[in-house]
């Protein structure tokens, strides 16, 4: 064997062990990532499992920053974190249509996390990484709840923390910043151990280190690795006593919430209109017997659920007499989710303040309206995939103040309005408190998705939106869940699924305003520019520390 072949055979074994370690590292990351997918997961409703949110993040921080991945690496970490997370989060969508619109949108929403971890591994190597692991985290939160066709907030980081303790930092920051916290709490924590990890495969190397000659530089980042991790929740324990503060008030409203339920399960209930108008009258007319017998106090007013009747009363005298003859017994107005024919022939998902004789005596129309459900985009399109494309239908956005104005035994009550699907959108609820609300009202027909999670997930949203805005929530759905939530984010009542049911309470009125609410969505823009800011540096250091070596080896071959 000469020298040659030697050499060869060398390299051939360098090249299969380069490539066994890029196997290995590869594994390795695409196992964490599904770890953290599935913790993130465990950590949404009904599980509640707040603290895997903050463990699966710092898994995804790890995967993404440990021995600086390339980009296309960080992307598919990103993917498969993505995959992992969002198909047993949401098999509720296929529910009734089967499994490819389920899949689809996890794919879908799986590609905003591949361009997660596109970002943050470039970014984590500027310094301090948790603060760009953080902020990426926002920008792709925000992007994936605007585009396409208006977005898809579900599965934000800030929907897993209602029985966490850093939810009272979206009294400040909103739902953004409270997945900022999630998302920074994680990131420190695990470059914190990474640190320390660090630290100690030095020490077993260096004589000095076991001496304890760290150098000074090492103290300073370990110091800052530890202020950065405790930085959320020492925030969030600052603001708690703020927050609960706002269960309390001067003015108060009593009110029932009334589930009256539906015959049957699946994407036909539109069909038992009237039997579902007929369950809401007679609950609510049992809710006045035990009015007039002493056994529960009488309302300011009550609350119906989206689609109680959808039945038009402006358009059917049967409902509109059934709907009065409710509200008189009760001896109050009744919020009527409902479905109105407008002019133009399109519908408008509604809620109607019915004072009984007097009719409606305000209205508010639904701003936000679902894709896929109250309107298709593209339905040529997607009609080629499934034959339930043609069940959506074609609803109007609404316009106009997002409250209603109801009037009450103590006098007139302004009330917010998110109809189911706009709960998850920061601005549904923002605007209703701009616009006056001193409380919210969150109808909703979860009905069409069966016994699953999804009905828990929203009554997560309906809990941030409380703790973000400092309102008591009260949340009214056909079917379940409907729960009366105080303004600290607790469910002081709640219902079963798929039973009829009366939940009561008296509720705080407020007038002032949350900081989060004042602030509006600029925490988010300003943590969307920093990200934006810190990739656009990250790329331009990357390109010219890239060109550099070229440029230095041309000009000693003489080539410049």
């Amino acid at each position: 064997m000469n020298a040659t072949d030697t050499m060869t055979s060398a390299e051939e074994t360098e090249a299969r062990s380069r490539r066994f370690t890029l196997t290995w590292d590869w594994s390795l990351r695409t196992l964490a990532a599904i770890v953290a997918g599935l913790a993130m997961w465990a950590a949404f409703p009904p599980r509640n499992w707040w603290f895997l949110a903050v463990f699966g993040l710092g898994v995804l921080f790890t995967a993404l920053y440990v021995r600086r991945p390339r980009v296309r690496t960080g992307a598919w970490v990103g993917f498969v974190f993505g995959l992992a997370f969002f198909i047993p989060l949401l098999p509720w969508i296929g529910v009734y249509v089967g499994p490819l619109p389920w899949l689809a949108l996890s794919v879908l929403l799986s590609g905003y996390l591949a361009l997660f971890g596109a970002i943050a591994t470039l970014t984590m190597r500027l310094p301090v990484p948790p603060v760009w692991f953080m902020v990426s985290w926002v920008l792709v939160e925000a992007l994936r709840s605007a585009f396409p066709f208006g977005g898809f907030p579900w599965g934000r980081a800030a929907f897993s923390q209602v029985d966490g303790p850093l939810l009272p930092l979206a009294s400040v920051l909103g739902a953004p910043g409270l997945s900022a916290g999630v998302a920074l709490f994680g990131a420190s924590v695990a470059w914190m151990l990474i640190i320390l990890v660090s630290a100690y495969r030095r020490s077993a190397r260096s004589a000095a280190a076991l001496n304890g000659d760290q150098p000074s530089g090492f103290v300073r980042v370990a110091t800052l690795a530890v202020a950065i991790a405790l930085l959320a929740p020492v925030a969030a324990i600052a603001l708690t006593p703020a927050t609960i503060d706002r269960t309390i008030s001067s003015e108060s409203v009593h009110i029932g919430a009334v589930q009256g339920n539906v015959p049957r399960l699946g994407l036909d209930f539109n069909a038992q209109r009237r039997a579902v108008l007929d369950n809401h009258v007679r609950t609510t007319i049992g809710y006045a017997q035990a009015i007039d017998a002493g056994l529960a106090a009488p309302p300011d007013f009550v609350l119906w659920p989206e689609n109680a009747s959808d039945i038009s009363p402006l358009d059917n005298a049967d409902a509109a007499a059934e709907i009065t003859a409710a509200s008189e017994a009760v001896g109050a107005p009744i919020l009527v989710g409902t479905l109105i024919r407008n002019s133009d022939g399109r519908p408008t998902n509604s809620v109607l303040v019915w004072d009984g004789a007097k009719g409606p005596v305000d209205r508010y129309d639904k701003h936000i309206v679902q894709p896929f459900g109250e309107y298709l985009p593209w339905r040529p399109f997607f009609r080629l995939f499934s034959s339930y494309a043609d069940m959506a239908g074609n609803f109007k956005p609404g316009t106009g103040p997002t409250v209603v104005d109801v009037p009450g035994r103590s006098g007139e009550v302004t009330v917010g309005v998110a109809t189911c699907w706009e709960v998850a959108f920061d601005r549904a609820a923002r605007q209703s408190i701009r616009d006056g609300a001193q409380m919210l009202f969150v109808p909703t027909n979860n009905a069409t998705f069966g016994r699953t999670e999804m009905t828990y997930q929203q009554l997560a949203m309906s809990q941030v939106r409380a703790v973000e805005h400092g309102r008591a929530v009260v949340v009214a759905a056909t079917s379940g869940v409907s729960a009366i939530i105080d303004a600290d984010g607790s469910i002081t009542e709640q219902s079963g699924v798929f039973s009829s049911d009366v939940l009561t309470s008296t509720l705080p009125l407020h007038n002032g305003t949350t900081l989060a609410t004042r602030l509006g969505m600029w925490p988010e823009a300003l943590a969307i520019v920093v990200a934006v800011g810190g990739l656009l540096f990250a790329l331009a250091s990357r390109t010219r520390f890239t060109l550099k070596p070229r440029r230095d080896a041309a000009r000693a071959s003489g080539d410049i």
